[in-house]
């Protein structure tokens, strides 16, 4: 009787969907993006990713569609959300925020890390506003979920704030935005703009005369 071998054969890798080899290149390409801008070539994206470059054109189009897909990649709020959903209610309100404020430093970074990237070298297009409050519908639908879960981090506290959580969470999140943009002088720290939010600029209540 023939002797069979117990070694287990080699099998081969299950072949990636395409949304999940997209998103593998696009998650490969956007630290290059931001290095490198669009100038970067998509044989450095292949060898970063460790596929050959004709698999990049197999799930692109071109290299446009690809740094499209890069921009889109670091304006979707997904994980920024969770983060901002796994902070503990049972803080109090100023911990709340300033780790929430962190959180969305932390987007706003990697997001003009990227736009600012492909904007230097004239390839990010910007769409007209045409929304509410003069947002881009794509920028509006971008920031609704993020302030959702701000909102919620004001909840606990209802019953002592000024206004609705809703209103007070596009508040912060405009004051971050605000405070957040490249090149302001002297930016306020999380802790400074956090109490300047709920305490205001006086340091002792009463009207400024």
């Amino acid at each position: 009787m023939a002797e069979t071998s117990s070694t287990p054969s080699r099998r081969r890798a299950a072949p990636m969907e395409p949304d999940q080899r997209r998103a593998m290149i696009v998650a490969a390409a956007l630290p290059l993006v931001v290095e490198y801008g669009s100038s970067v070539s998509t044989a450095k994206i292949a060898r970063a990713a460790g596929i050959g470059e004709g698999t990049i054109f197999r799930a692109f189009a071109d290299k446009d569609a690809l740094l499209a897909a890069c921009v889109a990649e670091a304006v979707r709020p997904d994980d920024t959300v969770s983060h901002l959903e796994s902070i503990a209610l049972d803080q109090p309100l100023t911990a709340r925020l300033t780790e929430a404020a962190e959180v969305m430093h932390g987007y706003m970074t990697r997001l003009g890390a990227v736009a600012g990237a492909l904007a230097a070298a004239g390839r990010l297009e910007r769409s007209a506003p045409s929304g509410k409050n003069g947002r881009s519908p794509d920028r509006e639908a971008g920031l609704a979920a993020p302030r959702a879960a701000l909102a919620a981090l004001f909840e606990p506290d209802k019953d002592t704030l000024r206004l609705a959580p809703e209103r007070l969470a596009d508040a912060f999140q405009l004051m971050l935005m605000s405070a957040g943009r490249p090149g302001a002088p002297d930016p306020l720290t999380t802790e400074e703009l956090v109490d300047l939010f709920l305490n205001g600029a006086l340091t002792t209540p009463g009207e400024a005369r």
